[in-house]
């Protein structure tokens, strides 16, 4: 099962130049999983979370597109919270560990990158069922 110390900060290519600066992501090269599903979250009213669950099977890779957020990562041992606020930098949260994203700046964009389709039975809400899920690993 995974763990905290399995996610990690991955630098993205950033090209600069006077007009302004760009990143681009390959698949299977600066993140190692074939991307199913890309998805964004924004609007995100002062105070509130977004998150707060574990995948089964599906890797994420959460950029700060705009403005900043953190991370707070559980794997049912440690926990840790990653603060994001380059847009050339993204996090790689595999399966098994839960994750929620937290204290969001305004006008903050928060981009992830998904290895699978989107399906319900894939995601642990509650972290009472997580911590379960964890124990018959």
């Amino acid at each position: 099962m995974a763990t905290i110390d399995d996610c990690k900060i991955i630098n993205l290519p950033k090209e600069e130049d006077p007009r302004g600066s760009l990143t681009y992501i390959y698949q299977n090269v600066q993140i190692p999983f074939e991307i199913r599903r890309v998805f964004y979250i924004y609007d995100v009213p002062a105070g509130k979370d977004r998150g707060a669950h574990a995948h089964k099977q599906c890797w994420q890779f959460i950029i700060a597109a705009s403005g900043a957020l953190e991370v707070y990562l559980n794997d049912g041992h440690a926990e840790k919270v990653v603060t994001l606020n380059r847009p050339y930098q993204g996090l790689l949260v595999p399966p098994g560990v839960w994750a929620h994203e937290q204290e969001f700046t305004t006008g903050a964009l928060c981009l992830v990158l998904a290895s699978h389709d989107y399906s319900e039975d894939d995601y642990i809400r509650n972290f009472d069922d997580y911590l379960k899920y964890l124990a018959q690993a």
